[in-house]
């Protein structure tokens, strides 16, 4: 029986925590540059916090919408034509940095649809197999059916090219498949026939930089490996209580995307390893409550949707910071909730709205 109650209070307060955590650090790294830049230390922060006030009303809107609404096919293949369609955008707008990954209006207003297709590819996945779970042996109606649009998601988001989003797609789809009950040599098995092509994809000339780079980082520490050589830098510079809140150096033009991909090394070096250890603690309570939010329902389609938001966010923390303490190669993979990152942000909470709302309910 269906028991209503309020929404799991830990993990609402943990993600405002990390919001605010996220804008004071990103207001602490950009700081210095956008003055120089743009003459006010603001600009940055400003933009992030008006993305933060549009994500935690849509967070607030969301959790009072009743999950069920979400298992409509109407729903589901609207949101699903929406994001492909995005995704297929991005290259028809000007590239920067040599990928297309954003639609732009503009010089102010940016998005980012691969941000969006985390949710939606969620979404799809536990409305998909909700009804499929005693047919998980099924490869033919069930598994290459589940599978076509997390492959279509992923070879639009590599052709951008996005190879870190691109794995926790694949990532989160293991992983949803895997909790709706297939056999592990599925699994194992697809992870074999996508060796080659990722194989073929690790090969290409800045990714094997990266790669070695990644195994011997001191070796080019002012070329290939100044990313990750300065993350580092700043992580042992903050030793165990940090430098102090707006006193880092490294993030003063030596750290590379300090507000974004490498925020947490400014963390590290700011608040030191109690802060940085803190910020993982905070994920691992969020992790624990979204689990927690998944199994005790007993409605399939809300604990895939449960499981797969959860997943999708630690997952993607866990190589976020994976990067910047050199343990994986170097991925333009945002930190969750800190990093400066509108659509991130934005489409973050918003799922969190999606979760809090599962949470409502009990069995």
């Amino acid at each position: 029986m269906v028991r209503r109650t309020g929404v799991d209070k830990w993990m609402f307060c943990v993600t405002l925590v990390l919001v605010l955590v996220g804008l004071a650090m990103v207001f602490s790294a950009s700081a210095v540059v956008a003055h120089e830049k743009a003459q006010s230390e603001f600009v940055d922060v400003g933009r992030q916090a008006g993305w933060a006030l549009a994500g935690v009303m849509a967070m607030l809107g969301l959790m009072c919408v009743d999950y069920s609404f979400y298992k409509s096919p109407r729903v589901i293949f609207s949101v699903l034509g929406v994001v492909t369609l995005l995704l297929v955008a991005v290259f028809f707008f000007p590239g920067s940095h040599n990928t297309h990954r954003w639609i732009r209006f503009g010089s102010r207003f940016t998005f980012q649809p691969s941000e969006m297709a985390k949710p939606v590819l969620v979404l799809f996945l536990a409305w998909f197999l909700q009804s499929r779970l005693g047919k998980m042996r099924d490869w033919k109606h069930t598994l290459l059916g589940a599978a076509v649009v997390p492959v279509v998601f992923m070879l639009l988001v590599v052709k951008q090219p996005d190879l870190g989003t691109a794995l926790v797609l694949g990532g989160v789809t293991a992983l949803m498949v895997f909790l709706a009950g297939i056999d592990k040599k599925w699994i194992i098995g697809a992870f074999l026939l996508a060796s080659p092509e990722l194989i073929w994809l690790l090969m290409k000339p800045w990714r094997m930089k990266r790669l070695l780079v990644f195994l011997h980082p001191e070796s080019d520490p002012l070329g290939d490996g100044f990313h990750i050589y300065q993350s580092l830098v700043a992580v042992g510079a903050g030793g165990l209580t940090g430098r102090g809140y707006m006193e880092g150096i490294q993030k003063l033009f030596f750290l590379p995307e300090a507000t974004t991909d490498f925020i947490y090394a400014n963390i590290a070096e700011e608040l030191g390893f109690l802060g940085a250890i803190s910020i993982l603690l905070l994920f691992m309570i969020f992790g624990w409550r979204g689990l927690r939010t998944a199994f005790r329902s007993q409605d399939p389609f809300a604990r895939l949707v449960a499981f797969g938001i959860t997943a999708t966010i630690v997952l993607q923390a866990f190589f976020n910071i994976s990067v910047v303490l050199s343990l994986v190669p170097t991925k333009g993979l945002p930190l969750p909730l800190i990093s400066s990152g509108g659509t991130s942000l934005f489409t973050t909470l918003a799922s969190i709205g999606i979760l809090l709302s599962i949470s409502r309910q009990t069995e």
